[in-house]
């Protein structure tokens, strides 16, 4: 355990240093990136679609994309596509002038939804708000609570059913035979089936932002049937549906299953955790194989080690156990539990450097602080699974290995003594005398590991939320670069702005400014003009002073944002006395 905790320590000091040093890209949740018409533009002529670009690839799923009028009234036409990372809304021809808004929930690749709204004018006509009923979509109260519930309880239905027959089959044979290991692991792979029938059903009222009433809508249903994330869920439940049958052929004798029994129960068992593991943050952003695998490992070590746990409680440390069984399996457990940590801190480790990506967005995010009180729960249990591998060591004699010297029976020998009767009879007699010591002072041990497992119960239902939150990368502050067409009066192309906004926090930031001609060329305005808005908060717009740096190419160092929000940044350009052209992008300020 000092092992384990001294391998934490290093590798968290080692993310952390990289984490100052490094800037990896955002990953694992989209963001809306840009959108043409851009947010606030004032347009001559009404435009023929509306196109939304993020970060990475969506899919529309049970969500939707809407334009509606002033009268609240739909005003797009067919149905949205999507392009990868682009969505696209056809619009009704010849719309009249007036204020138009566009409101949107998608499905990012890790199966979260994203909501937002803008708006756009044709014409003299006014802004619409994007602050009303139209643009507030959250999740469902009772969706969200849900939810995590499911999760938990597939989280724990598959640690009792892996991880119990684990233990079973490496460290406790006679383990097979005990009802309430069997039951156990059992009820394990029927929870497993309950909640991922669970989250396929919620999964459509969650992606469409309806109520718990539309858990059997039809279209939901269908389009949760369409996404990864529905039929990875029926995938997890039919294979532990097919597992539970297999548990259920296992004959109830004290010894180790038929050969193919073990192979048959391994496969699904592997197959059930890369079900649990390929969906949500690891199948998207980058190295999504490596993720699945890293996330795999995770899984796969937290049912070894908490299942077995609660094959510790629920059937060995008992007073019916003989103290011979309990001398070879707490050993037995006590180095499997040791390697399974490992394995959860290294890839633990891993995950968290990929979702979180620098030390600074731990406390700047939900995710972050959900995390951090992960690790301080796992690191609680961690000293307490130490206090009860110390009990295992004295009272069972498993010590730490040591270099010894071989002793020859002759002194030409090359090999050494075979223990006789003797050496045999004691060293029986020795293990059956610490055995019987240990089961005299069980009750401590097992209070040691409720506390464990409760504990970890706990921790399963952190995790259980974690997987739903965004992760720190699409939470944090991000800067902004990005390239945007210059709309006017024409409907030719009018050349493009580049703007660029670092760190795009509260306070002073960097702001870049660069003007191209239709041709790519840097071009020099008669006149441009800068503001900040924020529509939501009443604030703005805000003129932003700028310098010039070049031919096309303006700053504005010290560019003061006053709070976090969704900011508008609209760059006006006279390019002569008679045209006038402006571009538009929305970006968070976190």
């Amino acid at each position: 355990m000092k092992r384990a905790l001294v391998l934490l320590a290093l590798l968290v000091t080692g993310w952390l240093g990289a984490g100052v040093v490094t800037a990896a890209p955002a990953a694992a949740h989209a963001t809306l990136v840009s959108t043409e018409p851009g947010e606030g533009a004032r347009l001559d002529d009404a435009p023929r679609e509306v196109t939304l670009t993020f970060t990475e690839g969506i899919s529309l799923g049970a969500g939707y994309a809407r334009v509606l009028d002033g009268e609240q009234q739909r005003v797009d036409a067919g149905a949205a596509e999507v392009d990868g990372a682009v969505l696209t809304v056809p619009l009704r021809g010849e719309l009249p002038d007036g204020g138009y808004l566009v409101t949107y929930r998608v499905i990012s690749a890790d199966s979260h939804p994203i909501a937002g709204a803008f708006s756009f004018a044709v014409g003299d006509a006014e802004l619409l708000a994007t602050g009303g009923e139209a643009a507030q979509d959250d999740t469902d109260p009772v969706v969200a609570a849900l939810l995590p519930a499911a999760r938990w309880l597939g989280f724990a239905g598959l640690a009792l059913a892996v991880g119990l027959p684990v233990l079973a089959a490496v460290c406790w044979p006679a383990g097979w035979a005990a009802p309430r290991l069997r039951q156990a692991a059992s009820g394990g792979a029927l929870a497993v089936v309950v909640g991922a029938l669970a989250t396929f059903l919620l999964q459509g009222p969650y992606a469409a932002g309806s109520g718990i009433g539309s858990v059997g809508d039809p279209a939901l249903l269908g389009a949760t049937l369409g996404s990864e994330a529905g039929w990875v869920a029926l995938v997890r439940a039919v294979l532990a549906l097919v597992f539970l049958l297999v548990l259920r052929r296992v004959p109830r004798r004290p010894e180790t299953p038929s050969r193919a029994l073990l192979i048959g129960g391994g496969v699904l068992a592997l197959g059930l955790v890369v079900a649990t593991a390929a969906t949500g943050h690891p199948v998207a952003g980058p190295w999504p194989g490596l993720a699945v695998l890293v996330a795999s490992a995770h899984v796969a070590a937290m049912c070894v080690w908490l299942g077995g746990l609660a094959g510790l409680l629920l059937a060995l440390l008992r007073p019916a156990t003989p103290p011979i069984e309990l001398g070879a399996a707490l050993p037995a457990y006590s180095r499997l539990a040791f390697g399974a940590v490992g394995v959860l801190v290294v890839s633990g480790i891993v995950q968290s450097v990929r979702e979180v990506g620098s030390p600074s967005a731990l406390a700047a995010t939900g995710y972050g602080q959900l995390l951090m009180a992960k690790l301080l729960l796992v690191v609680v249990i961690l000293t307490i699974a130490g206090v009860s591998r110390v009990w295992v060591q004295q009272r069972l004699g498993i010590r730490r290995p040591r270099s010894r010297r071989m002793i020859t029976v002759h002194a030409f020998s090359a090999t050494t003594a075979e223990p006789g009767p003797e050496e045999l009879s004691a060293a029986a007699e020795r293990d059956r005398a610490q055995a019987e010591n240990a089961a005299e002072h069980l009750p401590s041990l097992r209070r040691s590991v409720l506390l464990e497992a409760g504990l970890a119960a706990v921790v399963l239902a952190v995790t259980a939320v974690l997987v739903g939150t965004p992760p720190a990368r699409s939470a944090v502050a991000q800067p902004v670069d990005v390239v945007l067409p210059l709309q006017g009066g024409s409907a030719s192309a009018s050349g493009t702005v580049q703007v660029s906004v670092d760190p795009a926090r509260p306070g002073e930031n960097a702001l870049h400014v660069y003007l191209f001609d239709d041709a790519g060329r840097l071009t020099q305005p008669t006149e441009i003009r800068v503001t900040l808005t924020e529509r939501t908060q009443e604030i703005g717009p805000l003129d932003v002073d700028l310098e010039p740096a070049g031919p096309g190419h303006f700053v504005g160092n010290g560019m003061t944002v006053p709070g976090a929000g969704t900011w508008s940044l609209t760059v006006t350009v006279r390019l002569d006395e008679f045209t006038a052209l402006t571009a538009a992008t929305d970006f968070p300020v976190r």
